[in-house]
């Protein structure tokens, strides 16, 4: 009966791992080193034949994780967030290609590519065609503009 618990340890730290694989390291690596702790005390205990020592082993290591380790992971498995394309126009320059009113929309070219756009907050004068803007921020796929 011993070997059925370190064979349970095993296989739940090989699920854990499959899972933050299967999805895209959502937990921040967290679940793959959780089941790593697992997978390893399951082995010992099936090596030296002993439940307790593989569930005991499994359970140190996974709190040391969490404990220590955790912090050291995280600090360095840094993802970089990146811009989106709307994101990116933000602090451009473009021009209006059709005339932004207070309450209706318009149309901007800013670089290469045409945007629908609305008076950024607190503009109070239309935008006529041809003038220069500056993307003040972005609602959905909307450009606010100044």
């Amino acid at each position: 009966m011993p070997r059925f618990w370190n064979w349970i340890l095993i296989l739940g730290g090989a699920a854990l791992i499959l899972v933050e694989v299967m999805l895209g390291g959502f937990a921040g690596f967290d679940l793959v080193l959780i089941g790593s702790s697992f997978v390893v005390g399951g082995a010992i205990g099936l090596y030296f034949n002993n439940v307790y020592l593989g569930m005991f082993v499994g359970g140190v290591l996974c709190a040391a994780y969490i404990l220590a380790g955790r912090r050291f992971v995280r600090a360095r498995l840094h993802v970089k967030g990146v811009e989106s394309n709307a994101d990116a126009a933000i602090g451009r320059q473009g021009v209006v290609l059709a005339r932004i009113e207070r309450h209706q929309a318009g149309r901007v070219r800013v670089g290469d590519e045409e945007w629908r756009a609305v008076s950024a907050e607190g503009a109070s004068t239309p935008i006529p065609e041809g003038a220069e803007i500056t993307v003040a921020g972005v609602d959905g796929v909307t450009l606010q503009v100044r």
